[in-house]
């Protein structure tokens, strides 16, 4: 197993288990060859920051690397993140970077899979304290009973590492997820910390003040609230011909549980 990483030292315990690292990232395009030769398959997804502006300078400039990449180490097959809405070219927010990296890459002539994945169900860990401390889920997908393509990220490798074991011919697309509404997600928060959470929608004007408040600058929402008006719109969806369903085998309970056992495991047991 190899691995490109931009500081070996950090990435220790990966060489510990028999990792080869190899120095660089992924808009370095000679790095990026080095460590795709002689591959029997390789998995690429992009490290973007959450914040991001129109014009997506920071995926472009991976996309374009890891397109000459490729061109020039022509893997036996490919696995790539996506993610669901990635087939439209508009209205995508944030998503318009896999939509980009989608299209930088259809003409490769080797086995390729995109996988589509729904929203991270990691994504929603920050809402458990405060949901403990009022009881109350803000969610900016809504209305809350509404169901939006979701996934845990355990699933997302599990799906990526069974197809870099399998073998397929041409391009295939996989929606990665399962249908969960904010209501199921609050439910699920309840179970874990032992009280009643509800759901409440935020409203759409206190979007921006409440990205601002989790630390994203008000120049760059923008495109993380078009992504959300996709969703609720119902613009942004699975269920695209031509594409595999697979759907999540772990639950946003246990996703939160899980979340929960690690954190009380990291801070020891209280003092009475």
């Amino acid at each position: 197993m190899r691995a490109l990483v931009r500081d070996p030292q950090k990435a220790q315990k990966w060489a510990n288990l028999g990792v080869e690292l190899h120095p660089g990232d992924l808009t370095d395009a000679q790095a990026l060859t080095n460590a795709l030769a002689g591959v029997e398959g390789a998995f690429i997804m992009q490290p973007t920051p959450f914040g991001v502006t129109p014009d997506f300078p920071e995926a472009r400039a991976i996309n374009a690397s890891v397109a000459q990449a490729l061109h020039q180490s022509s893997p036996p097959k490919l696995v790539v993140l996506s993610s669901v809405g990635s087939e439209q070219s508009s209205g995508l927010g944030n998503i318009t970077q896999t939509h980009l990296l989608e299209v930088e890459l259809r003409d490769v002539t080797f086995p390729i899979a995109f996988v589509r994945a729904g929203g991270f169900l990691e994504n929603n860990l920050g809402a458990l304290g405060p949901a403990a401390s009022s009881g109350i889920f803000n969610s900016f997908l809504q209305p809350t009973d509404q169901t939006f393509p979701m996934i845990a990220s355990q699933d997302i490798g599990n799906e990526v590492a069974r197809l870099l074991l399998s073998t397929w011919d041409g391009k295939k697309i996989v929606e990665l997820g399962s249908p969960v509404s904010p209501d199921d997600l609050a439910r699920a928060m309840g179970e874990v910390l032992g009280r009643d959470v509800q759901a409440q929608a935020l409203p759409r004007d206190r979007w921006t003040g409440a990205l601002s408040a989790m630390g994203l600058p008000d120049d760059k929402t923008a495109m993380w609230e078009e992504m959300q008006d996709g969703f609720n719109s119902g613009w942004i969806h699975f269920g695209m011909p031509g594409t595999k369903a697979v759907a999540g085998t772990l639950t946003p309970a246990q996703v939160f549980a899980e979340a929960a056992r690690h954190r009380a495991g990291r801070h020891g047991p209280s003092e009475s």
